[in-house]
């Protein structure tokens, strides 16, 4: 298994991949391990994911650095993910133990009836390589702290970064097999999935291997949670800070160089301000350093992979064909690496690849609209519902309309974004479940009702 640099295809590490023999040591590792780690008391599992948040600290920089080598994060990004591990492991560290806390409920007199919360067991999560440490540490951080034990299938393109998330909990003082990584590639998935001794899937990625694990996992009977990507909506209307909305616009579709599933993507403008916004975006989008991404002062680093690159100039392409215009961008950048610029297309037709489709990459596509009612519409006009943000000097107009919006998440004067103290997560086929908080740390366990007489 072999990660290259994308931002100069220069060979970063090779790995050994996992045999049949290791991937059965590890499922019988891990059911080992569940039996005693779930008996551990809650207040050790917190403490021992304290204990995690200070070993990402400490080595922030060395994650980072791998971070942007395996897939071409700009480092300064990659530091604040590591950041952000840190402080997801800190909120569960203080918060797990009331959020699992028995649920008591009315009962006869002389009874008492109380729901309880026992893991589930075994938990594989199927993870993408755009957050490379944020997409696992969201559900380990609660899903081992609530007393399941983690099998990670990390993406193929960056193995040195799942080799050492399952270091953090090792030196933080984890037992053996509570966190194990798997080095295996997709094809292994479902040998592993129908393992009767895995109990829950988790899966962030795309939508086929999303459904490919929801397929298997209802056969078994197997509880999952999938986050499946977004075509998020950013509508601007007529009474907001175009500055902000522009500002805050600009870091929604270009961070980790437009390579997530909540960056915004479709940027719905009322036609009063519609002039004025796109002239101010395109300038913005103009402004960001394109580079290195080991330098400090890069915007944009390369994307994550060459063939991955290509398949967004092609949705560019076959979108310019159908109509839309280029504003800024459009080409890949002439120089080594997976380079694509920041671009903005208007005139979009509808059920073009950026109209329709998901754009992994630094494009933005914008519509003009004429009321709110259109701005609406045009948001829900697509099979995703991720997130959505709506900007507005009017908040209970903004709360209104945040209601008619079909998304899993909707922020207002705010960019889309994961916190671990609130629910993430999206709907139609943007997946189900829910990550993140009292309700992500609630997914995996057996809510179990106990009535005493």
């Amino acid at each position: 298994m072999d990660a290259i640099n994308p931002a100069t295809g220069e060979a970063v590490g090779s790995y050994d991949e996992h045999d049949d023999e290791d991937v059965e040591a590890a499922l019988s590792k891990s059911t080992a391990a569940f039996e005693e780690w779930s008996e551990r008391p809650m207040r050790e599992r917190e403490e021992l994911l304290a204990d995690a948040a200070d070993v990402l600290r400490e080595n922030k920089q060395r994650y980072a650095e791998m971070m942007t080598k395996e897939m071409g994060k700009p480092i300064s990004q990659a530091v604040g993910e590591v950041e952000k591990c840190a402080w997801a492991c800190d909120h569960y560290a203080e918060y797990a133990s009331a959020y699992l806390e028995p649920e008591h409920h009315p009962s006869p007199p002389g009874t008492e009836v109380k729901t309880v919360h026992d893991p589930l067991g075994p938990v594989l999560a199927v993870m993408p390589w755009n957050f490379p440490f944020w997409q696992v540490i969201r559900f380990a951080a609660p899903y081992l702290t609530a007393g399941n034990v983690g099998l990670l299938k990390h993406a193929s393109n960056v193995p040195g970064c799942a080799l050492a998330l399952e270091e953090v909990f090792e030196e933080a003082g984890y037992p053996e097999g509570v966190f194990q990584t798997l080095l295996v590639g997709s094809g292994k998935v479902e040998d592993v999935l129908t393992d009767d001794r895995v109990r829950a899937a988790t899966l962030t990625g795309s939508g086929p291997a999303g459904r490919a694990v929801a397929e298997t996992a209802g056969r078994e009977l197997k509880k999952t949670v999938l986050e499946l990507g977004g075509s998020d909506p950013f509508v601007v209307l007529d009474d907001a800070d175009v500055e902000a909305a522009v500002e805050t616009g600009v870091q929604a579709r270009n961070q980790n160089g437009g390579q997530s599933c909540i960056a915004a993507k479709r940027f719905i403008v009322h036609e009063d301000i519609y002039d004025e916004y796109v002239d101010e975006l395109v300038d913005a989008f103009e402004a960001l350093t394109v580079g290195d991404p080991m330098d400090e002062d890069t915007d944009i680093g390369s994307q994550a992979d060459p063939d991955l690159m290509a398949e967004l100039h092609e949705q560019v392409k076959g979108s310019v064909e159908a109509g839309a215009t280029v504003l800024t961008g459009g080409e890949p950048l002439d120089r080594e690496g997976a380079y694509y610029p920041p671009t903005v297309l208007t005139d979009v037709p509808h059920g073009c690849p950026v109209d329709a489709e998901e754009t992994f990459g630094p494009v933005a596509a914008v519509y003009e609209v004429a009321d709110e009612q259109e701005a609406i519409e045009v948001a829900n006009d697509t099979r995703f519902g991720l997130g959505a943000s709506i900007w507005t000097e009017d908040r209970e107009r903004g709360e209104r309309l945040a209601r008619h919006v079909e998304a899993g998440c909707v922020y207002i004067n705010e960019m889309t974004k994961s916190d671990p103290r609130v629910p993430f997560g999206g709907i139609k086929d943007a997946g189900y479940g829910r990550e993140l908080s009292e309700a992500g740390i609630k997914e995996f366990v057996n809510r179990k009702t106990v009535w005493v007489q």
